[in-house]
This record gives structure tokens, sequence and C-alpha cells, in this order.
């Protein structure tokens, strides 16, 4: 019985403030988690999935269950986040002979994962125009020879994309703690590779999400496997262009654009005479109001945005409600790389367009002016007419200044 490993224990630090309250493979796209669009790619090629699990864990277990479209579900919990080596091994108990490891929060294409699962071993990567920053994978005549973690000068332009079909032999290898005191799987990989022949397969499609923006890149991957769809309500007046699916029981009020691709949620209302631009996902029971343009963005599940307000290139989480007049900036009035600040440390995002990014239950006052890059914890009150140029902590009360 062919088995599948989703490591999905971790705390997700760089994904903040997304996953202020929750964990990261539970972040939502075009109505599913990243782990339910992985598990969708896996359909009719694995019987089991173990997910492991750590934090927020319910959180995930409450959205996937016992049972995914035919596949069993078990779960093994990581106790302590000591890293993604011990995490995987958490799941050995449940494990016989051969069996697939994948990220939890990185997807992954079917046609990809059929081919790694043809012989194992085998090490799927990614070719990749600069691997700078990303573990690459040396091989040659037809193995994999090597795994070096982040060199200082590439060795190679194919990068690890942490998917291994393997065997149990794989935690055979003792491993110490990392220079970040954590277990690293890499290592495991490592000493697999110099035990014997291992296999590599150049995946076609592959999106890591590691940052917030991470999610808007992700569209392009999740929209090509949707199909129109509508179940809800139109009204007259109305203008859907390309491939647009649109969930039971959403309302679409006169008036209103959308041109797809493009996902509405079951239960949610948009317009009147609202603009809905491409690779835009609204989840389920979500308010659009008049007269409101949202572009290339994602609503977590029961968010507001009322009338005349902005969103571009923005994610928002689950339970936000934006007042009238809110502007979500997503382009430096100078053209340049859009900065944010990820765990204390300021970084380019490689994006020259970025919006904000909101954690679950933000409120912003009337006519509030986010700025590129600015995100926003969960729980946090913008008040009126305020501008955010910074980003602002978990519940924190925002005056401008």
């Amino acid at each position: 019985m062919t088995k599948v490993v989703i490591l999905a224990a971790g705390w997700g630090t760089r994904m903040r403030p997304l996953t202020h309250t929750k964990p990261k493979p539970a972040l939502r796209v075009a109505g599913k988690t990243l782990i339910e669009h992985n598990l969708s790619q896996l359909e009719g090629l694995v019987e089991e999935a173990v997910l492991v699990v750590g934090y927020k864990s319910e959180i995930i277990k409450k959205e996937i269950g016992d049972n995914y479209r035919g596949i069993r579900i078990k779960y093994a919990k990581q106790e302590e986040p000591v890293g993604t080596g011990d995490a995987a091994k958490t799941a050995l108990p449940f494990l016989e002979d051969d069996f697939l490891i994948l990220n939890g929060d990185d997807l992954y294409k079917r046609a990809d994962l059929k081919k790694c699962l043809e012989e194992n071993p085998t090490i799927m990567v990614k070719e990749v125009d600069n691997p700078s920053g990303f573990g690459q994978i040396v091989c040659e005549e037809g193995e994999v020879k090597d795994l070096v973690e982040k060199p200082a000068e590439n060795v190679s332009n194919l990068v690890n994309i942490g998917a291994y079909y393997v065997n149990k032999s794989f935690f055979d290898a003792d491993i110490e703690k990392s220079e970040r005191g954590e277990y690293e799987i890499t290592d495991y990989v490592k000493n697999y590779i110099k035990k014997g022949s291992v296999n590599f397969h150049i995946a076609e499609s592959w999106d890591p999400v590691s940052y917030p923006w991470n999610l808007l890149e992700s569209t392009n991957h999740i929209f090509d496997d949707l199909e129109d769809k509508n179940e809800g309500k139109i009204e007259k007046n109305v203008c859907i262009k390309g491939k647009v699916i649109i969930e039971k029981g959403a309302k679409i009020k006169s008036g209103t654009t959308i041109e797809g691709p493009a996902y509405i949620g079951k239960d949610s209302k948009v317009g009147p005479n609202a603009y809905i631009r491409p690779w835009t996902s609204i989840d389920e029971g979500c308010k659009i109001g008049q007269s409101v343009e949202v572009k290339n963005s994602i609503l977590g599940r029961n968010t507001q945005v009322p009338h005349l307000s902005y969103l571009g290139d923005s994610v928002l989480g689950e339970g936000c409600n934006l007042g009238a007049g809110t502007i979500a900036a997503n382009f430096k009035f100078d053209g340049s790389i859009v900065k944010t600040e990820v765990k204390e440390k300021i970084i380019e995002t490689r994006r020259k367009k970025l919006g904000t990014i909101l954690g679950d239950d933000v409120k912003t006052g009337i006519n509030v002016s986010l700025m590129p890059g600015t995100m926003v914890g969960a729980g946090a009150i913008i008040y009126p007419n305020a501008v955010v140029k910074k980003n602002i902590k978990k519940e924190t009360v925002y005056k401008d200044e």
C-alpha cells in the first residue's frame, strides 16, 4: 500500500501574520487548504496519508478529518518543534515499506508525483534560473550524487523541493542537531544518498509557499486545475469573462464585472458595481460591497470589504472587516521592489507589486490607507483615516501619528 507523509507541524513564522491563528498548511486558496490541494493531486496515487502535525494541530484535523476523497488520513503528533527531520520520523510507526514524503506547504502537480512514484528511491528536483538560497542537488549519470544546503557559490541549478520517495531505511542514520538547533530532514537525505543509488525526477511544476506573497503566486498553479462553475445567483447586467468558479449560495449583484481566473466561495456576496480582476480568490461568506475593486488578491472566509475600497495584490485573513474607502496600495511611487519586515529583518519580496497582508480579524476604520508591503497582525484595529507605513503587531490599536 502506497503511503505519503505530509509535514505540517511547523510554526510558519515567515508566514506571519497569516499564521498567528492557524498553521501554514491550513491556509486557504480557492476554497481549499494547501494540504487539500496536495491531497487532490495524490487522489488515486496513494491509499493513506500520514499528516505530521504540531502547531495548532486541531485546525488541520478539523479541516481534513479522517478521509479525503478516498485517501485514509492518519495523524502523527510532533510534540516539540525541533525540525523537519524529527517531524518526518514521527510518522515512522505508521510506515511499512516504500513511502513518499512531502512538504505540507509546497504545492506539487499530479503528473510529477506520479512520475516520482514510479521508481524507489527517487528525489524530486526543480530546475530554476537562480538556485541561490535553495538546497541544491548535484546529479551525474542519471543519479543523485549530493545535496548541498544553500552554498555560497552555486553548484547546480537543480534545487531540492522537499519530495522524496524512499523506504524505512531512510531513517536508519543517526543525525545531530544543526546549527540552528533542529534535526533537519536534509541530513537524512544526505545520508540516504551516500548509501546507494538514488534516482531523480525533474518536476515540471512546483510552488514553494514560504512567505505570505507566495500565496499570490500559487494561484497560477491552483487555477490550472479548476474548471468553470456557476452554482450561485447572478443578477442582470453582470459581466463574467474567462474562467470563473462561483460556488453554491454566492450572489453576484447587478453591475458587477468578474474577469477570470477568479473564485467566489459559497454564500459570498459581490456588488453591486464591483470589479473583480484576474487571479482573485474570495472565500466563503465574504461580502464585497458597492464599487469595490479587487485585483490579484486572496480573501479569507467571512471577510468584508465595503463600498469604495481597493485591494491590489493583497492577502487578507478570515473575519477581516474593512471600513469604507480602505485602500491597499500595491505599487511604490518610484517603481522599486517592495520590501517588508520578516522575523525582525527587512527583506526584498522580489515583487514590484505587493499590497497588504492582514491576519485574521483585522478591522480598519473608514478611509484607511495601507502602503505597499505592510503586514498587520491578527486582531489589530486601525483607526479611521490612518496611513499605515509599517508593520503592525498582533492585536495592536493603531492610530496614524
